[in-house]
Order: C-alpha cells, then structure tokens, then sequence
C-alpha cells in the first residue's frame, strides 16, 4: 500500500502578511456590507454580537460602510463615527472583535450625491462634485430608489468635507478600530 500524499493546503486558509505589519492567520475576510440596523446613525448592542461570531483568531473584517458627517447620509440607519456618541458604541462591537483575535477596520464613507433631501441637515440638497443627478435604482424587491439633485460643492467647501474624514478617522482610532478609506 503506498503512503498518501499529504493534502495541499486550500489557499484562502493560509496565511498572509497585509503590509509592513499586518499578519493574518488566512484570507478570508469579511467585506463591508450595509447593515441598517444603527438607528439613529449610533451602532447598536447587536452589532458587537454579530460582527463578534464573525471573528476569528488572526482574521480580518471591515466594517460596514459608516459615515463620516452628517452630510454624509444616503441610507436609514447606517452607522456613523463623526460624534463622540457613535465612537463610542463602537468600542464595544470593537472589543468583541477583538476578544477573538482579530483585526477590524472600519470603512469610513461620504455618499455624495447618491442621497435625497430628506436625510441631509436641514433637507437641504446632497453635496457632490457634480450637479449630475444619480438615475433611480431598482431594489431587491422591485420597488424603485430615486435621488434627490444634488449641489456642486464650491472650492471653499472641500476642506470641510476633507475635515469630516480627518475627524472620523480620529474617533474610528480612538474606538479601537484601524480606519480604511
């Protein structure tokens, strides 16, 4: 009887150094996917609960995508980290994350024009680079998505938005959170 060879190891479970100083112990990673379950634009207790049972020891998840301002909204309930308040209800979904070993990146975003009056301050119109409408989506159970027309951002302007993800990234660190943008 001949010796069995020994079986190859399935690539995605192998290990793999991201950068200069990220070991991972495989590649599966868990992607960003919108969630909508912060109310209020504030991460929820459950959120800690489900991105914890998708940890795993030396493993790697990002974040849904979460806002970097107020203007930044496009969805109900998607998280934020622009307050001190969303900073800190992420700490513990960050704790939970990290309580199994693995690193959590949070996906910081700004819809820009791809939002409707109703969920920017004020009502006023979605900032953008562009005066160009989004055209309407169709959604997973039929019904359409249309947006709102958007405002060109002035020059004087941009800084401001730039500070919103300086800001954000500052309190996704403090949180606990590498930040990936």
């Amino acid at each position: 009887m001949e010796p069995q060879a020994e079986p190859k190891p399935i690539p995605l479970m192998t290990p793999y150094k991201m950068g200069a100083s990220l070991d991972l112990a495989h590649r599966v990673v868990l992607a960003p996917l919108t969630r909508q379950r912060s109310y209020g634009n504030v991460p929820q207790p459950h959120a800690a609960v489900y991105y914890g049972q998708r940890a795993t020891p030396g493993g790697m998840l990002i974040t849904e995508a979460t806002g970097v301002s107020d203007t930044a909204q496009g969805y109900t309930d998607t998280p934020g980290v622009w307050t001190a308040e969303q900073a800190e209800a992420w700490r513990p979904v960050v704790d939970a994350v990290h309580a199994k070993g693995a690193l959590f990146f949070c996906q910081l975003w700004h819809v820009g024009r791809v939002s409707k009056y109703g969920f920017q301050p004020g009502g006023a119109a979605p900032v953008s680079s562009t005066e160009r409408m989004v055209g309407p989506q169709v959604r997973h159970d039929g019904s359409t998505k249309e947006f709102s027309p958007p405002r060109r951002l002035a020059a004087e302007e941009i800084p401001m938005i730039v500070d919103d993800f300086r800001k954000a990234t500052r309190n996704a660190i403090n949180a606990g959170t590498y930040m990936r943008t």
